[in-house]
């Protein structure tokens, strides 16, 4: 690697930590909602709320961020971002109320938004072409290791909260561990911005804005004299093209030759959200908890999720040009399938009993004799077994001290959980996590592509909001083995629709696959 193009790589891996900020502010909440819940008294749909509010407003964030970035510069877009970064993560560690931990993580949902179209954005913009896709695989990568870096500090923190050292209860880790692992965000937050104070402006912004001579500056710095000469031109080029384009309007998507192309690109965008991978990715330690194994373990398994999807999303982009789109996904969605009815069945076959031993050895805390109507009585489904909970302790206790309650009680293979689990993680990663993204570059006509990808992103996103959002109210009123049941359903339907509709994109010029798809 030459000098120029390490210039490249420290600039790139920089404004990809933009991801990881991305990744680890979505994924922290997921240890955070077993603590918010009785602390704050909230409603199955309030939990749900205090989790997808942060998707919502991405959403919203993702539609202004290129016009304001066309506006200020990609540079100072993203240090806005960092700083929502930093900001929420304090306001949600200091937050008195559940509406202002809300209103805080909203914030955070602006950086997010940004950081997903502006990151990868300045990355394309400022690598040379035979680098582009390796620097810009930076920031997808970096988002998957956010996620993981989540888990693993909220086990971090939770695990501190049992030492017996001093400094570790003069800063209150155990009391407010919730807050702790809201607020370590800030310090990649701010290492972020000050990183940002390093790189240069992206060099299409500049000659956008007619600063040439800065432009000229900037890629000297990553490719020879000549070569940038010749960027230059060709971005001026583009952009005198843009201007003379006319606007495509949104009913160009639905004239009868789009049918096709629209229906495939708007189901994928759908399934990805659909089978559920955002109730896993957020609410991981829950789903851990429901199967008996303790808090402490379900934090650990949840450290798990993370590293396969780390795993299997490198899998993934070593595979897709090398197998196909069309395999990955048939073999993923399958797999997501078998998973998703694996943990239905899991769950479906638990059944709970306290015994006299079991309500003994529980803590101090739990009022045993309440309990003593129950002992003996075999419950067969977590909704009739926490019912009868709420009854003899009444909803708030029930909810404070759900995990042990659950574990003195349950009756079932916690394994078959972990591999279900990881299992539709796995397939997901390999799969309809990144082949979802290609398949949109590659799928709609050039005429209107940026169109189409940003309806089909919108509709993801907004999928992706109402599983968050309903995800505690399903489990609170189907039962774990009901809501899996459903996303099986929707995984099995999917692979069926991949199976029969989806063609493969792989080794076809965009040119060829707008002929065959495009009637």
């Amino acid at each position: 690697m030459n000098k120029k193009q390490l210039y490249t790589t420290r600039v790139a891996l920089i404004v990809a930590l933009g991801g990881f900020l991305m990744g680890f502010d979505a994924s922290v909440i997921s240890g955070v909602v077993g603590f918010i819940e009785p602390e704050f008294n909230l409603t199955k749909l309030e939990l749900g709320w205090s989790v997808s509010s942060l998707t919502l407003v991405a959403t919203l964030a993702m539609a202004v961020s290129g016009p304001l970035s066309d506006r200020f510069g990609r540079k100072k877009v993203l240090q806005a971002a960092a700083l929502f970064f930093a900001v929420s993560a304090i306001a949600s560690a200091l937050a008195p109320t559940f509406i202002f931990l809300v209103i805080a993580r909203m914030v955070g949902g602006i950086g997010v938004g940004a950081a997903l179209i502006i990151a990868p954005m300045y990355i394309a913009e400022i690598s040379p072409p035979a680098i582009r896709g390796r620097m810009v695989s930076f920031n997808q990568l970096n988002i998957v290791i956010g996620i993981s870096a989540a888990f693993f500090t909220n086990y971090l923190i939770l695990s501190l909260g049992k030492s017996d050292a001093e400094w570790v209860n003069t800063l209150g880790i155990a009391e407010f561990n919730w807050r702790w692992m809201l607020g370590l965000e800030t310090l990649p937050a701010v290492l972020y911005f000050l990183g940002l104070l390093a790189v240069p402006e992206s060099p299409r912004w500049q000659i956008l804005k007619g600063d040439q001579s800065s432009a000229l500056l900037t890629l000297k710095k990553v490719v020879d004299s000549d070569e940038a000469e010749k960027q230059i031109h060709d971005v001026r080029e583009s952009i005198e093209a843009d201007k003379n384009k006319s606007r495509v309007p949104i009913s160009e998507l639905f004239k009868p030759a789009m049918t096709l192309v629209l229906t495939i690109g708007l189901s994928i965008a759908i399934l990805q959200q659909i089978t559920g991978i955002n109730s896993v990715f957020f609410y991981a330690p829950m789903i851990f908890e429901q199967s008996g194994i303790g808090t402490d373990a379900s934090f650990i398994q949840a450290i798990l999720v993370g590293l396969t999807n780390l795993v299997f999303t490198v899998l993934a982009i070593l595979f897709i040009d090398r197998l196909g789109r069309r395999p990955l996904l048939i073999i993923g969605v399958a797999g997501i399938t078998v998973a998703m009815f694996l943990l239905s069945y899991g769950f479906g076959s638990a059944t709970y009993t306290l015994t006299e031993d079991s309500v003994l050895a529980l803590p101090s805390e739990v009022d045993r004799t309440q309990l003593s109507p129950m002992i003996g009585i075999t419950y067969d489904s977590d909704i009739s077994y926490k019912a009868a909970l709420n009854e003899y302790l009444g909803p708030e206790q029930a909810l404070i001290h759900e995990s042990v309650l659950i574990t003195a009680a349950i009756s079932m293979n916690p394994m078959l959980i972990l591999v279900g689990i990881l299992g539709f993680v796995a397939s997901f990663a390999i799969s309809l996590g990144p082949v979802m993204w290609v398949l949109f570059s590659e799928l709609f006509p050039i005429k209107v592509r940026g169109l189409a990808i940003s309806l089909a992103g919108f509709v993801n996103s907004g999928v992706s909001f109402l599983v968050q959002f309903i995800f505690p109210w399903e489990l609170a009123t189907f039962g774990s083995s009901t809501t899996f049941l459903i996303y099986g359903l929707f995984a099995a339907a999917g692979f069926i629709f991949v199976l029969v509709v989806v063609p493969e994109t792989k080794g076809k010029s965009l040119e060829e696959l707008e002929k065959a798809l495009v009637k």
